[in-house]
């Protein structure tokens, strides 16, 4: 696995990526870091969890997500569904919940048991949680987009907690707790 950083508007972020085998093969996105308190923290996060020795310059399909990352991050909403994710360490349960979140497009909401709906398993709405609490890829694979059925944040275990979830909806058009959100 190999790692960058990269300045949005939103702050430094992190992507890794697994290299692609075979010559038509695309690499894979493995994990998304969302800011933390510094770019250093940020830096030693990713380099942690992806066990890689350093960083390194982006292949230029890595270098096309984060270019639609920072567009994303400047409010020009993006699309990310067919950007290849592979998820470390999902289990098939976080991988369905995974696909079925791709499903909800920027500006769009749903509640942890509408998804577990989605995936015909309606009393899994807090397992449906657990997984999107371990989402390696965030905004790429869209867990800040899933509330409570309230309408409340849920939780989000990226640095800042709730408070970054609620400014990526914003980012969308999202104002959490309003009604329709």
């Amino acid at each position: 696995m190999t790692y960058c950083l990269f300045d949005t508007a939103f702050g430094v972020c992190g992507i890794a990526w697994r290299e692609a085998d075979g010559a038509d093969a695309v690499p894979a996105v493995t994990r998304f870091q969302l800011p933390e308190a510094t770019a250093a923290e940020t830096e030693s996060t990713l380099a942690e969890l992806t066990r890689a020795e350093g960083a390194a310059a982006p292949p230029p399909v890595i270098a096309e997500v984060i270019e639609k990352i920072r567009r994303h991050f400047r409010g020009d909403l993006q699309d990310f569904s067919e950007v290849r994710v592979e998820p470390e360490g999902a289990g098939p349960f976080a991988l369905a919940v995974y696909a079925a979140a791709r499903n909800i497009p920027a500006g769009q909401v749903r509640s942890y048991g509408e998804l577990a709906r989605v995936l015909k398993r309606p009393a899994a709405a807090r397992a449906v949680g657990q997984a999107l609490g371990r989402n390696p890829v965030p905004l790429i694979i869209p867990c800040h987009r899933i509330l409570g059925a309230s309408g409340k944040l849920g939780g989000f275990s990226a640095h800042g907690g709730i408070a970054t979830k609620a400014r990526m909806l914003q980012i969308e058009g999202v104002v959490p707790g309003a009604s329709g959100s």
